[in-house]
């Protein structure tokens, strides 16, 4: 049943004939690359058996725990020897002088990563937050999100960060998934393709490692991995089509890293149960021999209530070497894990050959990285340097990019510079926006539209908590009946501020405007007053399936029209 299963995964495969090995960067000359295996080998070779295994750990750094926890990280990349850390909250000046110590007491350099999706503001609430996947999903120009990146790039060899744990190629397929969302660019395989490869290029192609996740697949979940462990019963010829297809695109495009996933995907694993994290069936089976990935392969974090719940620490990573990966994401049992591992090895459970490909694999992409020639970074003006109007152009631009008109009935765009109304419904702020769209705009609370004379013209802001990804989208009761009210006798423009999955229930059939601005944050709000008011381009196309009038693609061109103030 099992050579069943891979001969069927085989032949439905996009597998190039030219896998790149692993990541190295574009520009690397034959002598460059020669030097970097001659250097692994010599490394490789210089290490004890308890430095090697510890180079396939990664453990948490947070600053917001206080100092016995940091001892304890300290400890660990002491004795314990591991190969990197991965930075959590929150505060950046003291990361960066942990970093400095932690790279100084290090036999070989640490990968340091971040999950930095949405930028380093992800972990640092001090830095300027970029727009999130399912945002630069609507973006047509995906060399707008190259930028992005390459700008995410800049920002963590700031902070000497190593590898950002992105881009999410998750096919976000269910409106309900509540993990994953925002996080996808859409619901469609291309787009997603299209997105993540500009997005990883972006990081790459500026010495910042990438890692598509989270194979094999995390967009069509109604569990939460961090909590218990979500489950996808496709069948294989859906898993080839949706699930899988983003992987399969981009594996051979010398993306640095895959991460694998906490799912249970019985079509791909048949013990009941078994996570892809820790299943042997999906890593080596698959990802290594059928599709053929050379790169880093890493966990997602062990400490996830998926698999933290269901296996003890060490004893987790143990299984997930096992399995296949090359590096145990967030260990919480390092010399447990080493232990066990050897112990696997001394039993002829695990051969050497294991431990000699993934601590290879791991030197090189730290050489290709220059870690080699560790500079400490400097922790002054660190809050300035990662926020500041750089960020703030850049930032505006996609938002006005990704900026979607799905309708204009009435042609109530671009605003007229006559007087108008604008009711701001839900729960997010919302003065920004009323403060960019003009005097000739009068804010009206949701108590007040029967003031608003009939005939007007009137825009009604869905401002959406903006606090994290994955806040809920669905708009209340008493919205719906303020828009329904309006609809009536106003011509009415409706904005909305979060997810495009707000629109699943709403009735837009007697509205003549809508725009989904995707985010509720200053940089959204600006760049939405800014487009309304015809100063830029509104071409953004819906990247998700929301119902069976909304579907992807959709999204009307606006020119911009000479700005109203200049005459």
């Amino acid at each position: 049943m099992r050579k069943l299963l891979y001969t069927s995964l085989f032949i439905t495969a996009l597998i190039s004939t030219q896998v790149k090995a692993q990541y190295q960067p574009k520009n690397a000359s034959k002598e460059e690359v020669k030097k970097a295996h001659q250097w692994v080998d010599k490394t490789y070779k210089n290490l004890s058996q308890d430095e090697k295994l510890g180079q396939l750990f990664i453990v948490a750094l947070y600053t917001n725990k206080g100092e016995e926890y940091i001892n304890q990280v300290r400890n660990i990349v002491t004795n314990d020897k591991i190969g990197g850390l991965i930075l959590m909250q929150d505060d950046a000046a003291r990361e960066i002088n942990l970093v400095n110590e932690f790279q100084q007491k290090s036999k070989i350099p640490l990968m340091i990563g971040m999950d930095a999706e949405w930028g380093l503001f992800q972990r640092i609430a001090t830095a300027h937050k970029f727009p999130w996947a399912m945002t630069l999903g609507a973006i047509q120009d995906k060399n707008l999100v190259y930028q992005m990146s390459a700008k995410i790039a800049e920002d963590c060899h700031r902070m000497g960060i190593n590898w950002d744990f992105a881009p999410v190629v998750d096919v976000n397929t269910n409106p309900s998934n509540p993990i994953i969302g925002n996080r996808s660019f859409g619901s469609e395989v291309e787009n997603v393709i299209s997105s993540a490869l500009s997005y990883s290029n972006g990081l790459q192609d500026n010495n910042i490692l990438a890692a598509i996740k989270h194979f094999p697949g995390h967009g069509d979940t109604n569990t939460d991995s961090h909590l218990d462990l979500p489950v996808v019963s496709h069948n294989m010829d859906r898993l080839n089509a949706i699930e899988l297809a983003p992987f399969k695109a981009l594996m051979n495009k010398g993306i640095g890293g895959v991460m694998v996933a906490h799912l249970y995907v019985p079509s791909l694993e048949s013990g009941k149960g078994i996570p892809a994290s820790v299943s042997k069936n999906i890593i080596t089976g698959l990802l290594k021999d059928k599709l053929g990935y050379k790169g880093l392969i890493i966990t997602d974090a062990l400490n996830m209530g998926a698999v933290a719940n269901k296996y003890k620490p060490g004893e987790l990573d143990a299984m997930a070497f096992k399995a296949g990966n090359d590096i145990m994401l967030f260990s919480q049992g390092v010399s447990e894990g080493k232990k066990l591992i050897q112990k696997a090895i001394d039993k002829g459970e695990i051969s050497q050959n294991r431990v000699e490909e993934s601590v290879k694999k791991i030197l090189l992409t730290k050489y290709f990285l220059g870690l080699t020639q560790y500079t400490p970074k400097n922790p002054e003006n660190i809050n300035a340097d990662l926020n500041n109007d750089s960020h703030k152009t850049l930032v505006q631009n996609l938002y006005s990019n990704a900026l979607t008109l799905l309708k204009d009935e009435k042609k109530l765009l671009p605003l007229s510079g006559k007087q108008m109304y604008y009711v701001p419904l839900e729960e997010a702020p919302y003065q920004t926006f009323a403060n960019r769209l003009g005097t000739n705009v009068i804010l009206k609370k949701a108590g007040e539209i029967n003031t608003i004379p009939a005939g007007s013209t009137v825009i009604v802001g869905f401002h959406k908590d903006n606090s994290t990804a994955y806040k809920p989208y669905k708009i209340s009761t008493e919205s719906k009946k303020v828009l329904a009210d309006l609809s009536k006798n106003q011509n009415v423009i409706l904005n909305v501020f979060g997810s495009a999955y707000a629109l699943k229930d709403i009735d837009i059939s007697t509205i003549s405007t809508v725009l989904v601005s995707y985010e509720n944050n200053d940089d959204s709000m600006n760049a939405t007053a800014d487009a309304l008011n015809g100063k830029t381009r509104i071409w953004g196309k819906l990247p998700v399936l929301v119902n069976d009038q909304l579907k992807p693609g959709m999204g009307l061109n606006l020119n911009p029209t000479v700005s109203i103030n200049t005459k």
